[in-house]
């Protein structure tokens, strides 16, 4: 039997100057812009055929702080579709808490590469289902790796990185999805720095080598710029669901429209 494939959108959130939730846009990870109401924003995906929705906290963990807990409510009583939240979470409590606020799975990044047995912890607990490990991988053009791809006519791999991508890691992306996987990891968020906000495409190799390391479902994200995009990182690349932001938040194409080209390429679509 052929899985649907999923189309997400996703909101970046963070504190505005007055302490309120906003949702934040930018490019590579920096130069963030205001985009919108997580509220009314989560409101509007639900109603626009959406197959799931992610909430990303994006300054929790590098500020040292809890996920915004409360927002997160709110965001789950306006919508019907699986509920995805990110950022801050570093222990089983948070988990719970993160659950009980009303998300279906939570995106661990920072805390797990922290504490690897913070998956299984969450998978024996809650269930696979409810663990994503997001990893936010960039490039790296040296002999640290483990595992090498070929971009644009150079040797290169992945490294992941902590605190909404302040910081390297020295770890190898495709090895730690092999460990997270083994862990009981439900799914794999796959970001790329590189890729984020440039609407220039997904980055391929870095989804294709975590795709052909693992079984564990895997999310692309960062670069989309349009559905050829999209059906790109499902033919090249073999990823299981796609997320944007940018094309969405700024109506340059619809979900419905997104799903209807997919459809007619002939990829398996919840119309």
């Amino acid at each position: 039997m052929t899985l649907t494939k999923r189309i997400i959108p996703c909101i970046d959130v963070d504190l505005d100057d007055d302490g309120n939730a906003a949702v934040y846009t930018g490019v590579n990870f920096e130069n963030l812009e205001y985009t919108g109401d997580p509220v009314e924003m989560a409101r509007r995906y639900n109603e626009s055929g959406a197959d799931e929705f992610v909430f990303l906290d994006i300054t929790a963990s590098a500020d040292g702080r809890e996920t915004m807990l409360g927002v997160v409510e709110d965001v789950a009583d306006e919508i019907f579709i699986p509920l995805t939240v990110g950022g801050g979470i570093r222990t089983r409590e948070d988990i719970k808490e993160t659950l009980r606020a009303g998300a279906d799975k939570v995106s661990i990044n920072s805390g797990a590469i922290a504490k690897p047995e913070l998956i299984t912890e969450g998978a024996e607990s809650f269930g696979s289902q409810c663990i994503v490990i997001s990893v936010d991988a960039r490039r790296r053009f040296d002999e640290q790796g483990e595992h090498y791809a070929q971009v644009d006519g150079e040797s290169c791999w992945f490294e992941c990185t902590v605190k909404g991508g302040r910081e390297g890691t020295g770890l190898d992306v495709v090895e730690w999805s092999r460990e997270a996987e083994s862990r009981g990891a439900g799914e794999l968020f796959v970001n790329s720095i590189d890729a984020d906000g440039t609407e220039e495409g997904y980055d391929i190799p870095l989804t294709k080598s975590v795709c052909d390391a693992v079984d564990t479902p895997v999310i692309a994200s960062s670069g989309c710029g349009g559905p050829e995009d999209m059906y790109e990182v499902f033919t090249d690349a073999g990823a299981d669901a796609a997320l944007a932001a940018s094309i969405f938040h700024y109506d340059d194409y619809s979900i419905r429209e997104v799903k209807e080209y997919l459809d007619e390429k002939g990829l398996p679509i919840r119309l």
